[in-house]
């Protein structure tokens, strides 16, 4: 930061900008808590939804290797044939300044043999188990995608006031206290010269004073 000329008027503007500098940092210290707050409610939630998608994801895989030992590659791409297009509505909101977007509405992704189109002689249970358990997982991911991307946002807030916090704190309230102080020592000095000028030259009209106008 310029180093700020010593004017009475530079000293007002400054301690104007440390004030606000001040409510500044208040208001997103403020801000920061209640990220934190809101951040590990979510998260505390998140950690349960990870850990059944995690334990579905390794029962869904472990359906489709018997599902490909009993069918083969070309064989479940045949059976699952053709593939499937999910469609969901997103509405988008606003949580402390923050944009996300939660998912309103999806299609049932659990479904009936029926459903899927798929004859059950041809298809056979290990096929349809790995179907249904992958449907099941995509099910629970898209329930749990609104919370994962609020937690990702918040996240990222929160590291982003945290360093406009650290900013205001170290750097720009620091530098404005020491221009404050420069520009008042300065000021204070300045003021001591000219009190001693005028004690200097009351002294000597003083003097001038006492002699008289004859010796002059």
């Amino acid at each position: 930061m310029p180093r700020l000329p010593a004017t009475r008027l530079n000293l007002l503007r400054a301690q104007r900008q440390l004030e606000q500098v001040s409510r500044g940092t208040d208001l997103l210290r403020r801000k920061r808590e209640a990220l934190v707050s809101e951040l590990f409610e979510l998260a505390r939630r998140a950690v349960d939804t990870r850990a059944m998608i995690t334990e579905r994801a390794a029962e869904a895989y472990h359906a489709l290797l018997s599902a490909l030992a009993r069918h083969g590659h070309a064989g479940l791409m045949a059976i699952g044939w053709p593939t499937r297009e999910i469609e969901v509505e997103i509405r988008a909101r606003q949580v402390w300044d923050i944009a996300v977007a939660d998912i309103v509405a999806r299609p049932p992704l659990r479904r009936t043999l029926g459903a899927r189109g798929t004859p059950p002689g041809s298809t056979g249970p290990a096929a349809v188990d790995a179907a249904t358990r992958f449907e099941e997982l995509v099910e629970l991911v898209l329930d749990a995608a609104t919370r994962e991307i609020l937690i990702r946002r918040l996240g990222e807030a929160l590291t982003a006031t945290t360093r406009k916090v650290n900013v205001l704190e170290q750097r720009v309230g620091p530098s404005l206290d020491r221009q404050i102080m420069g520009v008042r020592r300065v000021l204070d000095e300045r003021e001591r010269e000219e009190q001693g000028r005028l004690r200097h030259l009351a002294r000597r009209k003083g003097l001038s004073a006492a002699v008289p106008p004859a010796l002059r």
